[in-house]
């Protein structure tokens, strides 16, 4: 199993993948951290924060290019992504274990 560090606004997570996701991990964290200099002064400093609202833009961009077909889909959707968006934060926040 592969580990990782990717750097999002400032701040070092080390992230498990399998072998060979490690290429795929980097870019993303490579997007996420594009989107840090644009939220970080709205986060008041928080990294939970900044980690959120970019999470959020990123959320709000998907659903711009794959809009749910109802406004009920829309509800059950934003409520997945939230979901998603705690079980990432959370686990961001928890220590690493040493290797």
């Amino acid at each position: 199993m592969g580990q990782i560090t990717l750097t999002i606004a400032g701040r070092n997570h080390q992230v498990g993948c399998r072998d060979g996701e490690e290429p795929k991990l980097r870019a993303l964290g490579a997007m996420l951290d594009r989107h840090a200099p644009a939220v970080q002064h709205a986060a008041g400093g928080s990294s939970e924060r900044t980690l959120l609202y970019i999470a959020l833009i990123l959320a709000d961009q998907l659903t711009d290019r794959h809009p749910p077909e109802s406004a009920g889909g829309n509800a059950e959707l934003l409520e997945r992504v939230a979901e998603r968006l705690e079980a990432v934060a959370s686990a961001l926040e928890e220590p690493v274990p040493d290797a």
